[in-house]
This record gives C-alpha cells, structure tokens and sequence, in this order.
C-alpha cells in the first residue's frame, strides 16, 4: 500500500510539473524539475542527482540584467539612483517570491518533509530562490530572449504596485544616508541569534551606528531581519518607509 501511495504521489507530481511547464512554455522539463528541486527534497531522495542552488546563482544574474535594461528603457527620465533603489526592489527576494506565487510556483515545488510540514511553499525566501532558478531554467531552454518575454509582463505589474506603495524605499539603504549624512558611517548588521528548527529557523539581527544599537529585527533568513532591523531603526527616528511582507 505504501508503494502504491508512493507510485501515486510521483505521478501527481510530475503531472503537475508537466502543467506548469506549458504555462510557462518551457519546454526541457527535466530541467525545471532541477529548478523546483529544493536542497531538502535533494538530501532526502539520493536518486536525486542535483538541488536549484546552481540554478539559482544563474538566475540571478540573468535577472540582475534584464531587468536593469527594462528599467533604463522604461524610464528614460528616471535618475540613476531612482533606477538603482526601483531594481533593488524589483529584484529583492519580496517580490521574487511575489512573482513564484503569481505563478503558482509553491505547489509544485519539491520540498522535504520538514520543509512541507514548516509551510515551505509559502515561505517567501523558498519562493524567491525558486523563482530565480525557473528563470535559469527557461534562459538554458530557449535564451535570454525566451525569459525577457516571460519576465516583463511581471515586471510591468510589479512596478506600478511598488511605485503606488513606495516599495522602491529600501529601509537599509535610507538608513544608511541618513548615518552618513550626520557623520556616524554605515550601519553595521550583526548575527544576535537563530533559533528554531532547519525548516523555520528564525533570525534576529542588531543594526548598530555608531557603536550604539539603534533596533533587532527578526526574520526567516538574515538578510530578512537586517532589513526589519533596519525598519525600525528608522521608524524610531521617524523615518517611517512601509512595512514589506516577506
């Protein structure tokens, strides 16, 4: 019964890989089966010949260039460093992982059983490195003209929510003109804790300027909390940027 249950699992599996892959018109699916392939799902499965981390590294690169070059020709009045804060959110894990859930990504992830039981496939760091590795993965299929095709509808979406949100404000990089603009120099982040099982670990992460811890902020990965800590060192010098979920 178990090996049935197991037989019955792989074929809904790779039926709803398949589906995926002609929404997205990729057409090596053994390669988006890499891109969706978590490293815990890769530890858990020794049949498994590789996880999406390479993938991802890709993808990020790819992504970094396209959508500089949207940008540039999108906004031909924009200054440069308006340019540089909109690709900062553009390509910040948020909305990464807002583009894998506009794409129904999470449901055909492959994930451990821990990862699963933890809600991985709404998880927005595992989001927005899958996200990243599907953009590796249709680059390899069919180029780079295949994924500028498939990303700048995303693109147009997202920029008008983060330019009516203000979502372009990036609390770190706020923070850190502002410590420079009074002459106390970049804020330093520093690793206070991690607490919690692999699947959910939780981050907390101090932002000090000037040898003085201005706020902690917590999150599912570092890069999470330094950015909460970051908010709320703003928020308590009353230089309040949204809260962004994550």
């Amino acid at each position: 019964m178990a090996d049935a249950q197991v037989d019955l699992s792989a074929s809904i599996l790779q039926n709803g890989l398949q589906d995926f892959a002609a929404r997205l018109g990729v057409k090596n699916l053994s390669l988006l089966k890499r891109a969706m392939t978590h490293r815990s799902f890769y530890n858990e499965h020794p049949e498994v010949m590789e996880d999406n981390e390479r993938l991802e590294f890709l993808g990020d690169a790819v992504l970094d260039f396209l959508v500089a070059a949207w940008l540039f020709h999108h906004f031909p009045e924009m200054p440069e460093g308006d340019l540089t804060r909109l690709r900062a959110a553009l390509v910040g894990n948020d909305q990464l992982a807002n583009f894998a859930r506009w794409l129904g990504a999470g449901d055909v992830m492959l994930l451990g059983k821990g990862e699963q039981a933890g809600g991985g496939r709404d998880r927005s760091v595992l989001l927005g490195s899958t996200f990243e590795a599907i953009v590796a993965a249709m680059f390899l299929d069919q180029g780079v003209v295949k994924v500028r095709d498939f990303v700048e509808p995303l693109l147009d979406r997202a920029v008008k929510q983060i330019l009516a949100s203000r979502k372009d404000l990036d609390p770190k990089s706020q923070l850190q003109e502002w410590a420079q603009a009074n002459g106390l120099g970049a804020p330093i982040y520093r690793m206070v804790e991690a607490h919690g099982p692999d699947h959910a670990k939780i981050f907390k992460v101090a932002v000090v300027i000037a040898q003085q811890i201005f706020a902690t902020g917590e999150g599912n990965s570092k890069q999470v909390a330094a950015k909460e800590a970051a908010r709320l060192a703003l928020d308590a010098l009353g230089l309040s940027v949204p809260a962004q979920n994550e």
